[in-house]
C-alpha cells in the first residue's frame, strides 16, 4: 500500500475537503480525489460520502483514520530521527503568529536563522484567529492568550505588559492625564475583543485594581493598525509595550499613565510557544524554539 496515498487520506480526514489538501500540495484536486478511490477500491470500503456540497467520513472512514493516524505520525517521526542523525534540521517548519507579533518580533529574526539553518524552508503564517494546529499541520504556533486546549504543550517565551499611551500631539490639543479614571473622558482607540472593546484594567503601586470603562469612535482588529491611529493623534490606546517600545523611545507615543499598569484580561500576560502534545518534539522545532528564547525571552 502506497505510503504517500494513506498520508492523503490522513490530510484529507483532517481538512475535510479535496480542494483543501490540493491547495496546499499544489496540485489538481482530481489528483487527490483518485488518490482516495483507489484507497477506497484496495480497501473494499467506502471511506467519504460525497456530494456536490459537502465530503463527510463514513464510520469505515472514521474508524481507519483513528487506527491509521498514530501509526503514519510514527513512521514520519521515523524519518524525522533518521534525517536528525546529521544533527542539522531539514524539511519544512510551520509557524503561525498574530500578525501584529509575527510583523514585530519574527519576521525581523527570519534572515538570522535562514542563515544558521540553510536547509530548513520556514512557512510562516500570521493570522490574528486561533489556529488548529492538528488540523492545519503546524509545527508551532506563538499565542500571546492563555492556553486552553489541554491537548498542546506551551513553554513561557516571553513577558508582556500592556500601558495606555498617545501621541503628545492628541495630549496637547486635549489634556494630560492624573488618574485612570480620567480615561473616560477621552476618545480610546477600540480593539474588537472582549474586554478591549468596553474596559480596561488598572492597577496601582499599592496592588488595587481598578476597572475602567472606555468607548471611542474608532476600532481596528489589528494592533499594528491602532498603534498607528494612536501616532496620528486619534486617541488613546492600550498597546503591549513590545509593539511600541521604540515608538516610547522616539516619543513618537507617551506613556500616559507610567505609575499605574494596565490589561484587558489579567495582569500574568505572556507569549507562549504552543506546539501539538507529542513525547518527541523534531530538531526543526526545537532548534526555532531555543533560537526565539535566546533573541526574545524576557
Amino acid at each position: 500500500m502506497d505510503i504517500s496515498v494513506l498520508e492523503t487520506f490522513i490530510e484529507v480526514m483532517r481538512q475535510g475537503s479535496f480542494a483543501a489538501v490540493a491547495r496546499e500540495r499544489n496540485i489538481d484536486p482530481s489528483s487527490v480525489s483518485r488518490s482516495i478511490s483507489g484507497l477506497e477500491k484496495e480497501l473494499g470500503v467506502r471511506l467519504f460520502q460525497r456530494t456536490t456540497r459537502q465530503l463527510s467520513p463514513t464510520e469505515a472512514g472514521m474508524t481507519y483514520f483513528s487506527r491509521l493516524e498514530p501509526l503514519i505520525e510514527e513512521m514520519q517521526k521515523a524519518v524525522d530521527l533518521v534525517k536528525e542523525v546529521s544533527g542539522k534540521p531539514k524539511g519544512t517548519l510551520r509557524i503561525t503568529a498574530s500578525v501584529a507579533f509575527g510583523l514585530k518580533c519574527i519576521v525581523p529574526l527570519l534572515a538570522e536563522f535562514s542563515k544558521l539553518y540553510p536547509d530548513l524552508c520556514v512557512d510562516l503564517s500570521l493570522t490574528d484567529y486561533r489556529v488548529d494546529l492538528l488540523a492545519e499541520r503546524i509545527d508551532l504556533a506563538i499565542r500571546l492568550g492563555p492556553l486552553k486546549d489541554s491537548t498542546l504543550i506551551a513553554q513561557k517565551l516571553m513577558s508582556t505588559s500592556y500601558l495606555v499611551c498617545a501621541s503628545p500631539d492628541y495630549l496637547k490639543r486635549w489634556g494630560k492625564l492624573n488618574k485612570p479614571e480620567d480615561i473616560v473622558q477621552h476618545n480610546c482607540l477600540l480593539f474588537p475583543l472582549a474586554g478591549f472593546r468596553s474596559r480596561w484594567i488598572s492597577r496601582n503601586n499599592q496592588g488595587k485594581i481598578s476597572e475602567i470603562p472606555v468607548s471611542g469612535s474608532t476600532m481596528i482588529s489589528n494592533a499594528i493598525a491602532l498603534k498607528q491611529c494612536a501616532i496620528m493623534g486619534m486617541g488613546l490606546a492600550l498597546l503591549p509595550h513590545w509593539l511600541i517600545k521604540e515608538d516610547l523611545e522616539a516619543e513618537t507615543l507617551i506613556d500616559v499613565l507610567p505609575s499605574y499598569d494596565f490589561t484587558a484580561t489579567d495582569f500574568q500576560t505572556a507569549a507562549w510557544l504552543v506546539y501539538p502534545f507529542r513525547t518527541y518534539v523534531p530538531l526543526k522545532v526545537r532548534v526555532f524554539i531555543d533560537f526565539l528564547k535566546d533573541h526574545l525571552t524576557g
